[in-house]
C-alpha cells in the first residue's frame, strides 16, 4: 500500500469513527429520534425512561418506562392490573395473555412502548364490570381449579370464538393449544368452547366432545 493510500485509509477510519461517535450519543443528547428501517421510519427511544400511555380496559394509563419494560411488568408493576400473570416469562405458557386491538397476544414478550395508541384488553375488562359470557361458561364447566392460568385462558379463549364460532374438535385442540393449565382442566376448557359454540349448554360438555371424539378415534382404527 502506498503512502498516499495510507494517508487516505487512515482518514476515512477517523471521520468513520467520529461519525459512529455522534450517532451513539444522539439518543443520549437529544431523545428519541428516527432512523429508517427497510424503508420505513422508526422511532428509537431510550436508554433512559420515556413517557408511556396505554390505554386499558377503556382507560388511559400514564407512566415512566424504560423501553426495554415489558407490557406485563407495566401492567402489573405500574398500572396494577394484575390478570395477566407473570409464570413462564417467556411466552411459552400463555398465563400472561391480553389482547391488543383484539388480538391475543403474550404480554410477557411484547413491549410496552409496542402497545401505545392501541386498545389492550385484560381479563379484568372482557365484561365490562359484568362477568363475561366466556368466564361464566368457565365456571358452568368447572373449567379452572387453582385459578392462576384461568385469566389468560378466558381472554384466549374469547379471541379465538370471535374467530371461530363453530369451531370442531381439532380447532379447538389448536386454537387454545398455547395456553397451558397446569392443573390439567383440558376437558372443562374444552366444555367452555363446546357451550359457547352450542354443542351442550353446560356442565358435561367437555365430557362428551372428548368421548366422542376417542371413540370415533377407535372405530377408525
Amino acid at each position: 500500500m502506498s503512502k498516499k493510500d495510507d494517508k487516505s485509509s487512515s482518514f476515512s477510519r477517523r471521520e468513520f469513527l467520529k461519525i459512529s461517535g455522534i450517532a451513539a450519543s444522539v439518543p443520549l443528547v437529544i431523545g428519541p429520534t428516527v432512523v429508517k428501517v427497510e424503508g420505513e421510519e422508526v422511532a428509537v427511544h431510550g436508554p433512559g425512561a420515556v413517557p408511556v400511555t396505554l390505554n386499558v380496559n377503556g382507560k388511559d394509563f400514564h407512566a415512566e418506562l424504560e423501553p426495554r419494560v415489558t407490557l406485563l411488568d407495566a401492567l402489573r408493576e405500574n398500572f396494577d392490573i394484575t390478570g395477566p400473570k407473570r409464570v413462564c416469562d417467556r411466552g411459552e405458557c400463555g398465563a400472561c395473555t391480553v389482547l391488543i386491538d383484539d388480538r391475543a397476544v403474550y404480554s410477557c414478550t411484547t413491549l410496552a412502548i409496542e402497545a401505545e395508541g392501541k386498545q389492550i384488553v385484560t381479563a379484568e375488562g372482557l365484561g365490562n364490570g359484568q362477568p363475561h359470557p366466556v368466564q361464566e361458561a368457565f365456571v358452568n364447566n368447572d373449567a379452572q381449579q387453582c385459578g392462576f392460568c384461568t385469566p389468560g385462558l378466558t381472554v384466549a379463549t374469547k379471541a379465538f370464538l370471535e374467530k371461530h364460532p363453530h369451531a370442531t374438535d381439532e380447532e379447538i385442540a389448536q386454537g387454545i393449544g398455547g395456553n397451558l393449565c397446569r392443573c390439567g382442566t383440558y376437558r372443562g376448557i374444552h366444555g367452555v368452547v363446546a357451550q359457547m359454540t352450542g354443542r351442550e349448554p353446560k356442565g358435561t360438555a367437555g365430557t362428551t366432545m372428548i368421548a366422542q371424539h376417542v371413540s370415533s378415534l377407535k372405530g377408525g382404527a
